[in-house]
């Protein structure tokens, strides 16, 4: 699988469970736990592998304008994983506060989605060859099945 078509994949994955969890009520504790925890092993799989693989291609192909758009994806990864995320970690998933903080995690993720989705990969479809993001996308299905089995080990 190409780089692109497995990150894509990730983001369907991902925001179907933020959907879930956004549709959640302040009555389904468990599942909002079951469903914020595969939100967090998947969101941290996701930007591990494009943070070491997929991103330092893509500025290393590019120039300015490449190099802007991967920092501000850096910048909203931090946004997400550090801020945001491990607040909603530590909220009591029975109450109105959690689903505010839910909300804003998936606004976060559908807008850098689109982002990425919109002008980042169109870009790297014209800076990087077929061959490239095969080759990107195979070391990072093997990063990626690494790191899943890491988190779910700590879990």
């Amino acid at each position: 699988m190409d780089a692109i078509a497995l990150l894509k994949q990730d983001h369907q994955v991902v925001k179907q469970l933020l959907e879930e969890l956004a549709e959640s009520t302040t009555r389904a504790v468990k599942k909002r736990q079951e469903l914020l925890q595969k939100i967090h092993v998947n969101l941290k799989a996701h930007t591990t592998i494009e943070e070491e693989i997929f991103y330092p291609a893509f500025k290393a192909a590019g120039k300015k304008d490449e190099e802007k758009m991967y920092y501000e994806a850096l910048e909203e990864h931090r946004a997400a994983e550090d801020l945001v995320l491990p607040d909603l970690l530590n909220t009591d998933p029975s109450t109105e506060q959690f689903s505010g903080r839910a909300k804003v995690l998936k606004e976060l993720i559908e807008h850098h989605v689109e982002e990425e989705e919109g002008d980042m990969f169109k870009d790297a479809k014209k800076l990087l060859s077929k061959e490239e993001l095969q080759d990107l996308g195979a070391r990072m299905e093997a990063r990626k099945a690494e790191l899943l089995a890491e988190l779910k080990a700590a879990a």
